[in-house]
């Protein structure tokens, strides 16, 4: 008789399938799994205990808050300040927002044309380095006069400017990047170019693109705040940057570290949402988003 004749269960030893152990899926705490919370709760700890040594030294050298104020001297000014910070911060996400769309729309479309025309991108790519590589202080008074002093549009397109190359050139690089024997294998069943774009090319190339569009989402974030100082706008048009120059000429230093956060803050909002959307995305096929099981 063979040994490993299964005798019980359908196993081999005769052990009872139902005793045997079953993994269970990973504990979760508030909806994320446990060993993610490492991750979090570090930077949660190193940044409390940062903002208390700053706010303590502040007060133990009693530095007055023209020159640096304290965190709660900056919660303060906050919360104060809110309505006027909250209407600049609301501007200038329309601004940034609307390049980072705009960004999108132009560099996904471009990107299409070049890699379906070599001699097309060989024409126009070098253009869009060079427009990548101008400093965009130099030119926004130039934009700034070319749209007739139209200043949110002028900070639109400044904006635009910062935020559109990462999104081209990742995404060129993702329809360039497919495997050779894929393509070969849609032109052995006869696909034309543009099942081939649509069903290959672009699937491939949404990793590079998502990867693009992080950066991008910053930039822009970046590009409108930067114009904005060189534009020197004010009134209903002025946003966060604004807020710092007019909180800098009346040396209410708190409220300008407010904007600051401010900007930081939505910085980092922009980059989690793009990375959700990136995980949403990918989660279930790609292997930078594919949970591993060892």
């Amino acid at each position: 008789m063979n040994d490993a004749t299964p005798t019980r269960a359908g196993t081999t030893d005769g052990t009872d399938a139902a005793a045997m152990p079953v993994f269970a899926a990973e504990r979760r705490i508030l909806g994320v799994p446990a060993s993610q919370w490492p991750s979090i709760i570090a930077p949660i700890v190193i940044g409390v205990l940062a903002l208390a040594v700053w706010e303590i030294v502040v007060r133990v050298n009693s530095v007055p808050t023209y020159v640096l104020p304290g965190p709660i001297a900056i919660g303060q000014a906050l919360v104060s300040d809110w309505g006027l910070l909250s209407t600049a911060l609301w501007t200038t996400l329309q601004i940034a927002l609307a390049a980072l769309a705009g960004a999108v729309l132009v560099g996904v479309v471009l990107s299409v044309l070049f890699t379906q025309s070599k001699w097309l991108e060989l024409s126009l790519f070098p253009y869009a380095v060079i427009l990548q590589v101008t400093p965009i202080v130099a030119i926004a008074p130039l934009i700034i006069i070319w749209t007739n002093n139209n200043i949110p549009l002028s900070l639109f397109i400044c904006a635009w400017i910062v935020a559109f190359f990462p999104i081209l050139s990742n995404t060129i690089l993702g329809l360039n990047s497919v495997d050779h024997n894929l393509i070969n294998l849609f032109q052995l069943y006869g696909a034309s170019r543009g099942q081939t774009l649509w069903y290959l090319r672009l699937p491939a190339s949404l990793p590079y693109f998502l990867g693009g569009l992080k950066i991008s989402g910053g930039l822009a974030l970046i590009g409108a705040v930067v114009a904005e100082f060189v534009a020197g706008t004010g009134g209903s048009a002025s946003g966060l940057a604004y807020s710092i120059l007019e909180a800098g000429f009346q040396l209410k230093i708190p409220r300008m570290f407010a904007a600051l956060l401010l900007i930081s803050l939505s910085g980092i909002v922009i980059f989690l949402i793009t990375s959700w959307i990136a995980h949403l995305l990918l989660r279930h096929w790609h292997e930078s988003a594919v949970r591993r099981e060892n």
